[in-house]
């Protein structure tokens, strides 16, 4: 049997990443300023973990113009989709496993 951290993505999984993805999900569509803003991301750190994103096809980058200002648009592509569907069906498991090992309660523990 193997472990469910084992099913975890590591293109998923990075904190930052997994942010990206899941405020896309919410949003349908997001724009960059705002996602920097909502991850607390300096620009250059923000497109970094997008150009790995979008390179394994798990978002899309639209850019554009809003009146004369040039934005850029993320959203998650299906495989992006599937990709958080499953980090998170991974980390249920994960959950699951430790709440169901006896005395998995740090709170049970004798002081």
């Amino acid at each position: 049997m193997t472990h469910p951290a084992n099913g975890l993505d590591d293109v998923v999984h990075q904190r930052v990443r997994l942010g990206i993805l899941t405020v896309a999900h919410e949003a349908r569509r997001v724009e960059f300023g705002f996602l920097r803003t909502t991850l607390d991301l300096t620009t250059g750190n923000l497109s970094q973990h997008l150009a790995v994103l979008e390179k394994a096809g798990l978002v899309e980058i639209e850019k554009g113009y809003e009146g004369k200002r040039g934005r850029t648009w993320i959203h998650l592509t299906v495989a992006g989709k599937r990709a958080l569907y499953d980090e998170i069906s991974q980390l249920k498991r994960i959950i699951r496993q430790v709440e169901e090992t006896p005395d998995a309660d740090p709170a049970a523990e004798p002081s």
